[in-house]
């Protein structure tokens, strides 16, 4: 299954979220979006949280580095992570050529508005980043 960018959610620090909802379970794949890969420019490195972690809307949870800079990565939406996409920190690579579907980083499990209200639709997204561009 291809993410189609326009029907997904964005955090003002770039992370993008796919929420889908199955068995009564609200689940949000998270990722970081092209236009934040091509900032950092030559990832080298990511850290991941454990499954069972509890996030909070806008905690940081992670972090990714590249030749340039160690970035945070901030949580978009409050919930429990229950999956972990642990095969991305040894194939960064791949995160340039497929952020929105290779490049997904964890899954969180959430309940109600989880933080969405401060989520923006695509159209929003690229207008925060032709102005940051």
């Amino acid at each position: 299954m291809s993410r189609d960018p326009s029907k997904l959610l964005y955090a003002e620090t770039h992370e993008w979220v796919d929420l889908t909802t199955d068995a009564d379970q609200s689940i949000a794949t998270i990722g970081i979006s092209a236009f934040a890969i091509e900032q950092l420019n030559d990832l080298v490195y990511m850290d991941l949280p454990e499954v069972g972690k509890v996030l909070t809307a806008g905690e940081e949870f992670g972090e990714v580095e590249s030749v340039k800079a160690v970035s945070p990565l901030y949580s978009p939406i409050s919930g429990e992570v229950v999956e972990v996409h642990s095969e991305l920190p040894d194939q960064l690579e791949e995160l340039n050529n497929d952020p929105l579907n290779f490049g997904w980083i964890i899954k969180v499990k959430f309940d109600g508005d989880a933080g969405r209200d401060k989520l923006m639709d695509h159209a929003t997204y690229e207008k925060q980043c032709g102005e940051a561009g």
